[in-house]
């Protein structure tokens, strides 16, 4: 098992197959799933069809993201990372999309910053990127604050599946 990051608070890992049932009471949560197309998972089945998805693209991009452990209690968070995405989005291709999603009980203990900032950090200084993007929901202002407390800025707004989006991207400093 490959770790990826440690915080202060926090295990970021490779997901594994064993992280089913976590996936599964995180996206089965209608309410995480707000501002992702309303789509919750029907079954435990998708989640770990997903973790799967996940873990090919370890292996052929070098990166997906990673699953986030509560240190103290050993508990499944939820995910945080980065991902290579291949497909043209916003007029862009084959960037790296900081991400994260976490159960609802794990709301407002500021994971999502703790991980981003890893997942940022890993980025520019493990595989060297230049950029890193960002993509929220217009109405996710949690998500977006998120985003920009960890240096991404707003570049526009542009329509993601029939929905406005913020397109948010930091740069390296050099």
């Amino acid at each position: 098992m490959k770790i990826f990051a440690v915080t202060e608070r926090l295990i970021l890992r490779e997901l594994l197959p064993t992280d089913a049932e976590g996936m599964f009471e995180m996206d089965g949560d209608p309410e995480v799933h707000l501002y992702l197309g309303n789509k919750p998972v029907k079954s435990i089945e998708q989640s770990i069809a997903e973790i799967e998805f996940i873990r090919k693209q370890y292996i052929e991009n070098g990166i997906g993201r990673w699953a986030v452990i509560e240190k103290a209690t050993g508990n499944f968070v939820g995910w945080s990372g980065l991902k290579l995405i291949k497909e043209s989005t916003n007029n862009h291709i084959n960037y790296y999309d900081l991400g994260y999603r976490f159960s609802k009980r794990f709301w407002g203990k500021g994971f999502a910053t703790e991980t981003a900032m890893a997942a940022r950090d890993y980025g520019f200084n493990e595989l060297n990127l230049h950029e890193i993007i960002g993509i929220a929901d217009v109405g996710n202002l949690g998500s977006i604050h998120v985003l920009e407390k960890v240096g991404l800025k707003r570049i526009n707004i542009f329509d993601y599946h029939g929905i406005k989006h913020h397109w948010m991207k930091a740069e390296k400093s050099v």
